[in-house]
């Protein structure tokens, strides 16, 4: 759009105009945003996704992948998160290899270039937004708007928002299925490379590549597929060039000549339509056959919203979540790692003055949409047609409009979103600019909103740098969040500071009474320091609330077992185990009750099954030899010595109880 261009000559010079230069400079701003990121250590999910996760090592068929979730389990399995993205383990796998190991600053840089490649890409995908779908004679897209999009692109790749993908390595999900998302786009776009845009004319193969990119994007995160859906909308609105005011006004008018609308006539068109209708119909079914029939379960502190009763509630709720994305979007300095577990409190009467929020929301959607569908300016209405498709479109699964969702507002689900933002904003600048007296103030402000962009996201890239930082950063924006105060209490417990981390666990309590996590580990700080009623009365309550909380019963039989309470403890390490089967701690504490109430057989029993599910154990290989040579069972005991250390070679505990059991057996020379 040559005039929106025009009227931000005085913002952008034309010195960086050339597309190289361009490009150079948004991935040049993109890298030094998130520069600070790069020798971070693994942050909350990361240790889930990435340390914790099987799936990373050799050890672990690539087969496995294709039946996993993204956080290693089952898909079948019942606690299965049903997060589908094989394409994006791959790649923490390839990390793993290349690297020798768990090393974040291979991850991390990976990270931070693939976010300088999708901005550089952006020049591309905005050029299409503002200049149209034009070629030259030798086939080359021609950019009649490099300073709008230079500008829209400079925006995105220094937008905060986006700090939570490029720091955290679980973005990388995000990143990746960005990454193919904007082919797929790029890709549908070039269908019509050939054919100068004549009349339903395309390249068939160009189609169908991006329905695979589609499908790959998918791969990398579920709302990959939605690419798909912005590819239709671009070629029944742009190429189609479709008036959707002109089509409403005749289908009133009852007017004849409807039918001859090009549009809706054009064989070429209905025959792309499909192709992406079947293509996204199969992805989809194939997506849904992996991950079974039945949802993820999600719990109320999760996404309170939709939980409520009443559908008026969660309406109302649902749409003051995208009123909080927008705000993301429009002011991005209160961001946070976590918004769920009462972060954002239920608006539940329409006398909540955050109803505002919601109004203003849809005024502004509505106005746009309204321009975007019926204004007679071809040029504006493929901008914030696109703009909009963009804002709207790759939101849609993190919406809750067709399923639940496992969160209030994730900063990660807007990086794509992000994009549609920076080309309505762009196209405000522009027309503000056209109006506006002062041009040097305007270009000022732009300059002033890309300066402290960029200085925001190097100041939260610091922030996620290591989980201290992250999560107190939390602290300030959502007080009332008691995955917060019970994730600051565990990195303080981590370090040793227990009577700090007592005080979080308390407010985490405090916050939200159901919280079974921080009860069991306040339980286990509780325990260490000896306040045994205290750590028994918390765990008693966390068993109560969640029946099938392993780790709790295991916790709540060792605190038991030191009020002498035996018959009890074995009840509940029979419990915990019948949870979790694979449990070796617990038979490792199993075997520590029997050993007090002198059932050597029994202890003996239930540390080989500790050693058996976890062979590197080494309490429990170490307890069986003491056991055996306090019996007297010198040759087993020196057997399962032996054993042991086949299995842990470098371990001086169990190279001392070897030793004590051969110099009683009088073998001096081992």
């Amino acid at each position: 759009m040559a005039e929106l261009d025009a009227n931000l000559d005085h913002i952008i010079p034309s010195s960086v105009l050339a597309p190289f230069w361009a490009k150079l400079v948004v991935g040049f701003v993109s890298l030094v945003c998130f520069a600070r990121s790069y020798d971070g250590d693994f942050v909350f999910d990361d240790s889930e996704a990435i340390i914790n996760n099987k799936d990373l090592r050799a050890e672990t068929p690539l087969g496995d992948l294709w039946h996993h979730d993204f956080w290693g389990s089952r898909l079948s399995s019942n606690t299965s998160h049903k997060s589908y993205r094989p394409l994006t383990i791959l790649t923490f796998r390839m990390n793993y290899y290349l690297s020798g190991g768990f090393y974040p600053m291979s991850f991390h840089v990976v990270n931070i270039l693939l976010h300088g490649g999708i901005s550089v890409l952006m020049v591309d995908v905005f050029s299409v937004l503002f200049g149209g779908l034009q070629y030259s004679s030798r086939g080359r897209r021609l950019n009649l708007a490099p300073r709008s999009s230079l500008l829209a692109a400079l925006l995105f790749a220094a937008h905060p928002v986006h700090t939570e993908c490029v720091a955290g390595v679980v973005g990388r999900a995000d990143l990746l299925g960005a990454l193919f998302f904007l082919l797929s786009f790029l890709g549908y776009c070039k269908a019509f490379r050939e054919t100068g845009n004549k009349e339903g004319t395309h390249s068939t193969f160009w189609v169908l590549l991006s329905v695979l990119l589609g499908a790959v994007a998918m791969l990398c995160k579920e709302q990959g597929i939605t690419v798909l859906g912005l590819n239709a909308v671009f070629d029944i609105l742009v190429i189609g060039k479709l008036n959707v005011l002109e089509v409403v006004q005749k289908v009133l008018h009852k007017d004849k000549s409807l039918e001859n609308l090009g549009a809706l006539r054009n064989g070429g068109l209905l025959f792309r339509m499909t192709l992406l209708a079947s293509g996204g119909a199969g992805v989809l079914y194939m997506r849904w056959k992996i991950m079974g029939t039945g949802p993820p379960a999600f719990t109320e502190v999760d996404n309170p919203a939709s939980f409520a009763d009443s559908m008026l509630v969660r309406a109302i709720n649902y749409n003051y979540y995208y009123s909080l994305n927008a705000w993301l979007l429009l002011c991005p300095w209160w961001l946070c790692f976590d918004w769920s577990m009462g972060c954002i409190p239920l608006i539940k009467s329409a006398g909540d003055w955050r109803v505002i929020a919601l109004a203003a929301l849809w005024f502004c959607l509505i106005g746009l949409i309204c321009q975007a569908l019926c204004s007679e300016d071809s040029h504006k209405r493929r901008i914030l047609t696109l703009g909009l498709g963009f804002l709207i479109i790759p939101f849609l699964p993190a919406s809750n409009l067709f399923f639940r969702v496992g969160f209030v507002v994730a900063e990660r689900a807007l990086y794509l979103p992000s994009a549609g933002y920076c080309a309505l904003l762009t196209f405000g600048l522009g027309a503000l600019s056209k109006h506006a007296k002062k041009k040097k103030l305007i270009a000022a402000v732009v300059l002033g909103i890309l300066f402290i962009n960029v200085l925001r996201c190097m100041i939260r890239s610091g922030e996620w740098r290591n989980e201290e930082q992250l999560f107190r950063s939390a602290l300030s924006v959502c007080p009332l969040n008691a995955k917060v105060h019970y994730n600051v209490g565990k990195n303080l417990a981590d370090k040793g500071n227990q009577t700090a981390a007592i005080r979080y666990y308390r407010e985490a309590v405090r916050l939200n009474p159901k919280y079974v996590h921080a009860m069991n580990n306040l339980g286990n700080i509780l325990k260490e320091r000896n306040e045994l009623q205290e750590a028994e009365e918390l765990l008693s309550l966390a068993v109560q609330i969640q029946p099938d909380f392993a780790a709790a019963w295991m916790n709540l039989g060792i605190v038991q077992n030191s009020l002498k309470r035996f018959e009890a403890a074995e009840q509940s390490y029979r419990t915990a185990i019948k949870h979790r089967r694979k449990y070796p701690d617990c038979y490792y504490n199993l075997g520590r009750l029997y050993a007090d109430l002198n059932r050597h057989v029994d202890a003996l029993n239930a540390w080989r099954n500790a050693t058996v599910l976890k062979p590197e154990h080494s309490l429990a290989w170490n307890n069986m030899i003491i056991l055996l040579d306090n019996t007297g069972n010198l040759a087993q005991a020196e057997a399962v010595g032996r054993e042991a250390l086949e299995l842990i070679p470098n371990d001086h505990s169990l190279m001392f109880s070897l030793a004590n059991v051969l110099g009683k057996s009088q073998k001096y020379k081992g």
